[in-house]
């Protein structure tokens, strides 16, 4: 298992909200470019991005996404707001490893079954679930999909793997939701990138027995409570 350090952008800044809420931000960093470094001069092999604001539909930070596909020095997958072929094409002709999409691939299905037949593993299902229910549009939404529903929609699709974000613990320092993790990797027939909770290295080995592919920090190692030498020397590699 891989651990991914997570880099969400908002009004060009690193930020970590609580719970996913918009007006809940725990951390917040001037310099994007300058957070990347710092994970990758840790160890860590790759990035996971997210532009929060055009997730959100209030403007996006294009300019600061590409700079770290230029300048980060590690493979980057990017999320946020990508909703139609234009934008994702733009993102891996610029050098993203991988787009995640969310809100439209679980309100189009037939939209994302073409885009990943056309980038066979290098389009990430980002499935954020609160009480089993898929949540849409940064959060914000509830789309009324049970997330077994959606994994047996797209269960055909050549993904490079599905992202599973425990909202409900995002941010919070209370560990991944292990019943939730259980049940999407057993169902799933990608690899399984898993996100929320996640507080300490016991945290990070009970989802790599459970099979998850890879699990995305944030709060955890913006607050230090994981040591991010620690976890990329025991957790630095994926194989897809």
């Amino acid at each position: 298992m891989i651990a991914i350090p997570a880099i969400d952008i908002r009004e060009s800044h690193c930020v970590q909200l609580v719970g996913g809420d918009p007006d809940r931000e725990a951390v917040r960093l001037s310099d994007p470019l300058h957070v990347a470094r710092r994970w990758v001069a840790a160890g860590f092999s790759r990035l996971h991005v997210v532009d929060l604001d055009a997730a959100l539909g209030r403007g996006d930070n294009r300019s600061v996404v590409g700079e770290l596909l230029r300048h980060a020095g590690a493979p980057v997958q990017v999320g946020g707001g990508i909703r139609d072929d234009e934008t994702a094409s733009s993102l891996l002709g610029d050098g993203a490893d991988a787009v995640v999409v969310g809100t439209r691939a679980i309100e189009d299905p037939a939209w994302v079954a073409e885009l990943a037949d056309r980038e066979p593993g290098r389009v990430i299902v980002a499935a954020d679930i609160r009480d089993r229910t898929v949540v849409v549009k940064g959060w914000t939404a509830t789309s009324r999909r049970l997330i077994r529903d959606v994994i047996a929609e797209l269960e055909a699709l050549p993904l490079a793997g599905l992202l599973v974000t425990a909202v409900h613990r995002e941010g919070r320092l209370q560990g991944p939701d292990l019943p939730l993790v259980d049940s999407i990797v057993e169902a799933a027939p990608w690899p399984v990138l898993a996100a929320g909770g996640v507080t300490s290295l016991t945290d990070l080995r009970n989802l790599e027995e459970r099979g998850v592919a890879a699990a995305i920090l944030g709060m955890a190692l913006y607050t230090e409570a994981l040591d991010a030498r620690a976890v990329a020397e025991e957790f630095g590699t994926w194989d897809r």
